[in-house]
C-alpha cells in the first residue's frame, strides 16, 4: 500500500465514521438501533454497491470477536451495580435456562419447517438465541423502564453471550462430525468454562481496581486506557485457560465500572467511545461480508425461524426461566417481546462458515435477514408497548454526577459533583452537608461563574462543586453526597 492509497483509505474510513455518527441522530428519532444503518452502509460499500471486496469469513469472525469484547467491556463499565444487584438471579436464569429452552424450541421449529438435520437445526437455534448487548444497550437506555426491568434486560444481554458461544462451538463440532461426545460432556464443559470465566473476570477486575486506587498515574488519560486494557486482558486470560472470555470481560468491566476509581466518568466516556467504534466497524464489516444478491432467497426461512423465535421460543424461555421469581405479568410480557437480536447472531453465524459446514452460507444469509427484519419490527414498538403495559417510569436514571481525581503525593482527592435536575441537593446549604472531617467544598461553578462558597451558601440545580477530601475519607464523602441527593438534608437522621 502506497501513501496515496493510505490517504484514500483514511478518507473513506473518516467518511464512514462521520456518516455513522450522524446515523445515531436518525436512530434516536425513529427508535431503531443504529446498527441497522451501519449494516446498510456496509451493504452499500460492498461488491454489489461501491465494489469493495470482502469475502473472508475467518477474518470477519476474528474481528467480530474483537468488536464484541469491546462492546461487552463497555457494557460492563457503564452498567451500575445498584441497577442489577437485585436482578442477577433472574438475569442469570434467562441467560442460561432461557437460552437452553430457546435453542431447543428454535431447533425443533427449524427441523420441522426447514427440514434441516437435527444438529444443524439446533445450531440455528443456538446462533439466534442470544440477545444482543449492543442492540439492548442502544435501545433500552432510551426507554425509561423501571430499574428492575431494565436491569434484567441489560444483565441478560451481557451474560448470555458466553453460554451461547459455548453452545455454537459445540454444535458446530457435532454438525461437522468432529465430535461424538455425549450431551453431558458438553454440559460439564459449559459449566466449567462459565465458572472459571466468572472467577477470572471478577479476579482481574478486583485486582485491577485495587492497584488503580493506589496508583496516582501522571495523566488522567492513562486511567481509561488501563481500565480498558484490564477488561480486554480478562478475555485473553480466560481464553488461554479455556474459560469463557466473553463472560470474563463483562464481569471485569462490571467490577471496574463500579469500583469508584479515579476519573470514573472519563473512563466511562472513553469506554463508550470504543463501544461505538466497535459497533460501527462490526456492522459495516458484516454488511461488507453479506451478499445482497443472496439475501432475498433467505427471506422465507428467516421469517419462519424468526416467528418461531419471537412468538414461541422467547416467551416460553422467559416463562421457564422466571417462573420462580413471581414477576408481574406486564413485566413478563415485555421481557417476552424485548429479546433484541443484533451483532452476536451474525458474528456467530460465521463460525459454521469457517468450519465448512454444508449449507452454512445459507445459514449466514438467514441470520442477517432475520436480524434486520425482526429488529425493524421489534425495536420501534418497545416504548409504545412499555407505555401500554404501564411500565414507563417517570423517574430519571441519574440525579448526581460524581467524578474523582487524585492529587498524587498529597494523599488527597478532588471530588467533582454536578447537581442534577431532580437532585435534592438543591436548596441545601453547604454547612448542612455535614461532610466527614477533612473534607470541604472549595469551589462552586454556577451559570458561567465560579466562587468560593460560605457555610450558608445555598446549592442549586446545575451547580458544579469541587470537594477536596483526604483519600481515606473519599468514599464516605461520595456516599454522603449521594444520600443527600437522594433523601435530602435529613439523610442519615431518619434511622437515628
Amino acid at each position: 500500500m502506497t501513501l496515496e492509497d493510505f490517504s484514500r483509505v483514511l478518507l473513506l474510513a473518516s467518511g464512514v465514521l462521520l456518516l455513522a455518527v450522524l446515523a445515531v441522530r436518525l436512530s434516536t428519532r425513529t427508535g431503531l438501533p443504529s446498527l441497522l444503518l451501519y449494516l446498510a452502509l456496509g451493504l452499500v460499500l460492498g461488491e454489489d454497491g461501491l465494489g469493495i471486496p470482502f469475502t473472508d469469513a475467518e477474518i470477519a469472525q476474528v474481528l467480530g470477536y474483537g468488536a464484541l469484547v469491546l462492546i461487552l467491556a463497555e457494557g460492563g463499565l457503564t452498567t451500575r451495580w445498584d441497577a442489577i444487584r437485585g436482578v442477577l438471579a433472574p438475569a442469570g436464569a434467562l441467560a442460561t435456562v432461557g437460552t437452553a429452552v430457546s435453542i431447543g424450541v428454535v431447533g425443533a421449529g427449524a427441523h420441522l419447517l426447514l427440514h434441516t438435520s437435527w444438529p444443524v437445526s439446533f445450531l440455528v437455534g443456538a446462533v439466534v438465541s442470544s440477545t444482543d448487548a449492543a442492540a439492548v444497550f442502544s435501545v433500552l437506555r432510551s426507554v425509561p423502564l423501571p430499574r428492575r426491568l431494565s436491569g434484567i434486560l441489560e444483565a441478560e444481554s451481557g451474560l448470555n453471550d458466553a453460554p451461547v458461544v459455548i453452545a455454537v462451538l459445540a454444535l458446530t463440532e457435532v454438525a461437522a462430525g468432529h465430535s461424538d461426545h455425549a450431551w453431558w460432556f458438553f454440559l460439564g464443559e459449559a459449566v466449567f468454562e462459565l465458572a472459571l470465566g466468572t472467577a477470572v473476570g471478577v479476579g482481574v477486575g478486583a485486582a485491577g481496581a485495587f492497584l488503580l486506587r493506589r496508583t496516582a498515574l501522571p495523566s488522567a488519560g492513562l486511567y481509561p486506557v488501563a481500565v480498558l486494557a484490564l477488561a480486554v486482558g480478562a478475555f485473553a486470560v480466560a481464553d488461554v485457560l479455556h474459560a469463557s472470555g466473553f463472560l470474563a470481560t463483562y464481569l471485569c468491566g462490571l467490577v471496574l465500572g463500579n469500583a469508584r476509581l479515579p476519573h470514573r466518568q472519563a473512563t466511562r466516556g472513553f469506554a463508550e467511545a470504543f463501544g461505538w467504534l466497535a459497533q460501527i466497524g462490526l456492522f459495516v464489516m458484516l454488511g461488507l461480508l453479506a451478499d445482497p444478491s443472496r439475501l432475498p432467497a433467505a427471506l422465507l426461512g428467516a421469517l419462519l425461524v424468526g416467528v418461531v423465535l419471537t412468538l414461541f421460543a422467547r416467551p416460553v424461555s422467559v416463562l421457564a426461566a422466571l417462573a420462580w421469581f413471581r414477576l408481574p405479568r406486564p413485566e413478563l410480557l415485555f421481557l417476552s417481546w424485548a429479546g433484541l437480536r443484533g451483532a452476536v447472531p451474525v458474528v456467530l453465524a460465521t463460525v459454521p462458515v469457517v468450519a465448512g459446514i454444508s449449507g452454512s452460507e445459507q445459514l449466514f444469509d438467514l441470520v442477517v435477514v432475520l436480524v434486520v427484519v425482526f429488529t425493524l419490527v421489534q425495536a420501534p414498538t418497545l416504548a409504545p408497548l412499555a407505555r401500554r403495559l404501564g411500565l414507563i417510569s417517570a423517574a430519571p436514571t441519574q440525579e448526581l454526577d460524581v467524578e474523582v481525581s487524585p492529587l498524587g503525593t498529597l494523599s488527597a482527592d478532588v471530588v467533582q459533583v454536578r447537581v442534577g435536575p431532580t437532585s435534592r441537593l438543591h436548596g441545601v446549604e453547604v454547612f448542612e452537608l455535614r461532610l466527614p472531617k477533612g473534607a470541604n467544598v472549595s469551589l462552586v461553578a454556577r451559570e458561567g461563574t465560579t466562587f468560593v462558597p460560605q457555610p450558608r451558601t445555598v446549592l442549586r440545580r446545575g451547580d458544579d462543586l469541587l470537594v477536596v477530601t483526604s483519600t481515606a475519607e473519599r468514599r464516605r464523602v461520595e456516599e454522603r453526597l449521594q444520600a443527600i441527593s437522594r433523601d435530602g438534608k435529613l439523610a442519615g437522621w431518619r434511622d437515628t
